[in-house]
């Protein structure tokens, strides 16, 4: 039985407006912050709609409200000093905390797993109290959260990976695809494995009957990860400069700005991917060709039609063209200039040669 004037955990998460982290979740099976924020009696500020006779609220001392909320005592009177979370309410000698603050450390704690300082979170809070609401912020974050592709994760038993690379079971590889997150151990079953990326692992499959050992796999996908990472930090940079900084001001968006930036997410999310595809199957084309004339010798391998080299050219050449022929021309007019003077230069050679040859009669 309870303490007199305090609810078990679902009462309060009732009284809290639903806002439970377990139990609130949306449709990708993350906490539903967005909802919480909306439901009644979730912000400090506001309490929840009374009957003629109010129900009495849950009164909490601080280590129970740790309890509840996840948080730990010094966490809480830190949230506190920030301006985070409001003070507790003084009755007599005691400080007593309500599901307000209960709640509001469950949305801090949520913005947190999102990726949110504290600084940021402290002005998202200070918004809402204010009445600008959070709906089309979360709505944004909610956005970018998604998954970024199409891939399905699929589970797969030990059985059938140990069957998949070669049969015998590799303790040592499987830690490193644990540790590489190609496999997520599926909680209550070691013989069970969530897999992220089918693709991924299929790539993986393929290169691993190719001949190529685990280890070497592991690198590679190691060090391709990296450069990959360095690509998409320079494309969010590059959006964000161009596109999404008049969103991200000294200020949360608006519910409206907000709306507008996770449209623009959303149309500009398959573009990384569309440029990073292209560009990868161009420079595998020139390299992999390039590869094999070194390996086989160039004199045997016919170069491709239309492959493209690159060279330095000083950059008052080039203005000095541009001013010539205008600056959507220069390419075209150097490789024209560079034919012209190969043939030039074979005519040269060929009547050069002919010159060389003694004549009838001629003594040599």
């Amino acid at each position: 039985m309870n303490a007199p004037g305090r609810l078990d955990r679902g009462d309060a998460v009732e009284a809290a407006g639903g806002l439970d982290r377990a139990g609130v979740v949306n449709a990708a099976g993350r906490p539903d912050v967005a909802g919480a924020a909306n439901a009644e009696g979730a912000g400090p500020g506001n309490g929840p709609a009374t009957d003629a006779t109010p129900a009495a609220q849950p009164a909490y001392r601080i280590e129970d409200l740790a309890h509840r909320s996840g948080a730990t005592v010094r966490t809480i009177r830190a949230y506190q000093d920030r301006g985070l979370l409001p003070r507790p309410e003084r009755r007599g000698r005691a400080n007593v905390y309500g599901d307000a603050h209960l709640a509001r450390l469950r949305q801090i704690a949520d913005l947190l797993d999102r990726g949110y300082t504290l600084a940021s979170i402290k002005e998202l809070l200070e918004a809402w109290d204010a009445g600008r609401g959070l709906g089309g912020v979360l709505g944004l974050v909610a956005e970018v959260d998604g998954p970024w592709t199409d891939e399905e994760p699929v589970r797969i038993s030990r059985a059938d990976l140990d069957e998949r690379f070669g049969g015998s079971p590799d303790a040592a590889a499987l830690a490193e695809a644990i540790a590489l997150g190609v496999l997520e151990p599926v909680p209550g079953d070691e013989n069970l494995f969530l897999v992220p990326s089918p693709q991924e692992l299929s790539v993986a499959v393929e290169l691993y009957a190719a001949g190529v050992p685990l280890p070497a796999i592991s690198d590679h996908l190691r060090e391709l990860r990296g450069q990959v990472e360095h690509i998409a930090s320079r494309f969010l940079e590059f959006t964000t400069e161009h596109v999404f900084a008049r969103y991200l001001g000294g200020h949360p968006p608006t519910d409206t700005e907000a709306a507008e930036a996770a449209s623009l997410v959303r149309r500009l999310r398959p573009l990384a991917q569309q440029t990073v595809d292209a560009e990868l199957a161009r420079a595998m084309r020139l390299f992999a060709n390039r590869y094999l004339r070194q390996q086989l010798g160039a004199d045997k391998v016919p170069r491709p039609a239309g492959e493209t080299h690159f060279a330095a050219i000083p950059a008052g050449t080039t203005e000095a063209i541009a001013k010539l022929v205008g600056a959507g021309k220069v390419d075209e007019f150097i490789a024209a200039a560079a034919e012209r003077e190969m043939q030039a230069r074979t005519l040269d050679l060929l009547m050069s040669n002919h010159n060389k040859k003694p004549k009838v009669g001629e003594i040599p």
